[in-house]
């Protein structure tokens, strides 16, 4: 199974999680292949990975900006110049974060220079949050540069947050899952050898299981998601990803009771009146 099928197999569990607990941004120019590939300025090979500039990606966000939110930015950016010290840099990192997320409600920007920031502030706990915000984005994006760009930037600033930590196994899953999903590595297998030596030494890691379950939902390898899927549900039955995951596994391999039984397991955890009512929609099509 390729990673766009993988992406779309997905939708109900890691989107309908992402969107109603995180809420949605939206990407610039909501990008496609030819949308890429005509600010790129140039054609790919077939099978040939995307990629595309951050300050290309900049640029396109800033064309879908109002007028009043181009001068507000300018100012902002403005400002760089002047503040060249690291901790006046860092406020207007900030800045500029908060602007494209709240303002501008573009995830891509906001990402950057939360990365930019992190990477200035050189600290785990900045350097890891940051990383995990592209991370779990990078997993339900659909265009391949978006995502190669979103685990690109991520890996980055897990490697760097290894160099401070080299014990922290979140960050080594979360190395290894860039490098799974993220399309940048010829040799996923990689990123397995970092979460396998995770859950080598914690067999109930639960971030580990999990990331290794949509690695086998990737690789088609469903019995082994199941059975990883099963440990999460054991020692955190109150994960809402994994029985998300556990039902769309059984409906899109067409058990249809199976889904229906891990949808309502799915029910009590949920306290998004919206999202409740959405999974029971879902229950009702699969009876």
């Amino acid at each position: 199974m390729n990673k766009p099928q993988w992406i779309t197999f997905s939708a109900g569990a890691l989107l309908v999680v992402l969107l109603f607990v995180f809420g949605k941004t939206t990407d610039p120019g909501q990008l496609t292949k030819s949308t890429v590939d005509a600010h790129a300025g140039h054609d790919h090979a077939p099978g040939e990975m995307h990629t595309i500039p951050t300050d290309t990606l900049l640029t396109i966000a800033k064309k879908q900006l109002t007028p009043a939110q181009q001068f507000r930015l300018a100012g902002i950016e403005n400002s760089i110049a002047r503040n060249e010290g690291s901790e006046q840099q860092l406020h207007v990192y900030h800045q500029l974060a908060n602007f494209w997320r709240d303002s501008a409600n573009m995830f891509i920007p906001y990402a950057w220079y939360t990365a930019e920031a992190a990477r200035l502030e050189n600290s785990e706990k900045s350097l890891t949050f940051a990383a995990h915000l592209l991370l779990g984005r990078l997993q339900t994006d659909g265009e391949p540069a978006i995502t190669a760009w979103e685990a690109t930037q991520a890996k980055d600033l897990f490697e760097r947050a290894l160099k401070l930590n080299p014990g922290n196994d979140s960050s080594k899953v979360g190395l290894g899952a860039c490098l799974i999903f993220g399309g940048i590595s010829d040799r996923p297998m990689e990123g397995l050898a970092h979460i396998q030596e995770v859950v080598k030494r914690d067999s109930t890691n639960v971030y580990a299981l999990l990331t290794m379950a949509r690695g086998g939902v990737l690789s088609g390898q469903m019995d082994k998601a199941i059975g990883r899927l099963e440990t999460v549900h054991r020692v955190a039955p109150d994960n809402l990803e994994a029985v998300f995951l556990m039902a769309e596994i059984y409906e899109r391999t067409n058990k249809k009771a199976e889904a229906v039984q891990w949808y309502n397991k799915a029910l009590p955890l949920i306290s998004n009146p919206r999202m409740k009512e959405e999974v029971t929609k879902r229950i009702n099509s699969l009876k």
